[in-house]
């Protein structure tokens, strides 16, 4: 255990490490985009998935890297912090957790959205609040009372939430109609990239999963095989998917935006095909929201521990539990506040720019750390030089290129304000 650590324990192991990234991963965006994706690249959206898988894989390479060489709870902050110092640390940081943050407002609010399909009471204001309140309060206690708890969870949701998407993607093939996957037309350059952008909200996640550094047993190993394993998974299974559904649907597909998955099943499988499917969903989001209760706090927790964040109750160890109850209990407060203002579309956008900004801080991180030759040397090394985290790069500068103008600017303008922040915190601390 690294002294920076002490008071967590170390007991994730590849098989809760993978369960926990593909847990993230497989949140909401699965069960929404194939219909999004279709309405405009049609039976050639594969290549957009292909696209995104491409990238994922490379940056989890990167991830794979930084993560055996750093072993520090903390994630992506953490592997940046180390690489470029504080100032970059904490950018990486905010803009981990502001993703984290409205990401799980956004699939909350797809969450509370797809129960209210089905049971209107629902879409009463008091209620959804409530509902909403029950959720991330009941994900803080499990959280805090301890990691074997919460990892249990998220073992149990990822299951859960695999069982109705396998039996769609090996029964459904059955009532596939080949000619709706013919690519008549290749899509251009542009369309891929604008519709990669969308996707990749689907594709984000991986890097929630290895927040927990340093609960892992044997992290050198352990990490770049729980992550091969569940990207692995994750690529395979979504192209399936896409693929069963625009098979079954052909070009009505884009006509079931709110539940494509759910009506691809019922095309396959008849109405309890669209019961399984429907409460797959529900289990997924609920899903990705317990992973993420379970994660991002530690990154809070990080940022405290190495005094970015000049808030040390935020580092506070559990003395029973050996959990960061503190870092827990602060981000379900936030979580469930912007889950209460904000709406499914917007939120998303969000969340996956400002991933995309931590994406390519860890890939200039692995350059760095190879340069400098900072952290444990004796681990995974990603072959053929920096190739792979220079390809990163360049594949993420060509997904922010895809984010409009207003948001360029917003972001600018987010950076500048945290920059600000930042020294100020700093003046305040020497003073």
């Amino acid at each position: 255990m690294n002294i920076k650590d002490k008071g967590l324990k170390r007991s994730i192991g590849v098989v809760g490490l993978s369960a926990n990234i593909i847990n993230i991963i497989i949140g909401a965006g699965i069960f929404a985009l194939p219909a999004i994706i279709a309405s405009k690249m049609g039976a050639s959206s594969i290549v957009a998935y292909i696209f995104c898988g491409i990238l994922i894989a490379l940056v989890m390479l990167c991830f794979a890297e930084a993560g055996s060489k750093i072993t520090n709870t903390g994630g992506p902050y953490t592997y940046i912090e180390t690489a470029f110092g504080n100032y970059a640390g904490f950018l990486g940081g905010i803009f981990a957790i502001g993703a984290a943050l409205f990401a799980d407002a956004a699939v909350s609010n797809a969450l509370i959205n797809i129960i209210g399909s089905a049971f209107p009471v629902f879409e009463n204001t008091w209620l959804r609040v409530s509902f909403l309140f029950v959720i991330f309060g009941g994900l803080v206690y499990v959280n805090i009372i301890g990691l074997k708890q919460g990892i249990g969870l998220v073992k149990f949701n990822t299951v859960a939430k695999l069982i109705p998407l396998l039996i769609l993607v090996t029964i459904g093939w059955i009532g596939v109609d080949f000619t709706n996957l013919e690519i008549e037309c290749f899509p251009e350059i542009s369309t891929i990239g604008e519709t990669a952008l969308i996707l990749f909200f689907a594709f984000q996640g991986a890097e929630t999963g290895l927040v927990v550094g340093g609960e892992v047993l044997n992290p050198k190993k352990t990490v770049p095989k729980a992550i091969f394993i569940s990207i692995t998974t994750v690529v395979v299974l979504y192209i399936l998917i896409q693929s069963v559904s625009q098979g079954l649907l052909g070009s009505s597909l884009p006509n079931f935006e709110a539940a494509p998955l759910a009506e691809s099943a019922k095309v396959s499988l008849g109405p309890i095909g669209f019961t399984i499917l429907f409460i797959g969903a529900i289990i997924s989001m609920f899903g990705f929201l317990s992973g993420s209760v379970l994660n991002n706090p530690r990154i809070l927790y990080a940022l405290s521990r190495d005094n970015i964040i000049k808030l040390k109750v935020l580092s506070k160890i559990h003395k029973s539990f050996a959990t960061p109850y503190i870092s827990i209990i602060c981000y379900g407060i936030i979580g469930f506040t912007l889950a209460i203002s904000g709406s499914f579309k917007s939120l998303a956008i969000i969340a996956s720019s400002a991933m995309l900004l931590v994406y390519l801080g860890v890939a200039l991180s692995v350059i760095k750390l190879r340069i400098s030759q900072k952290g444990d040397r004796t681990n995974f090394k990603i072959p053929g030089g920096i190739t792979i985290p220079l390809l990163s790069i360049l594949i993420i500068s060509y997904f922010l290129s895809n984010i409009s103008r207003e948001e360029m600017i917003g972001t600018a303008i987010f950076i500048g304000a945290l920059t600000i922040i930042f020294f100020l915190l700093k003046i305040l601390n020497k003073k």
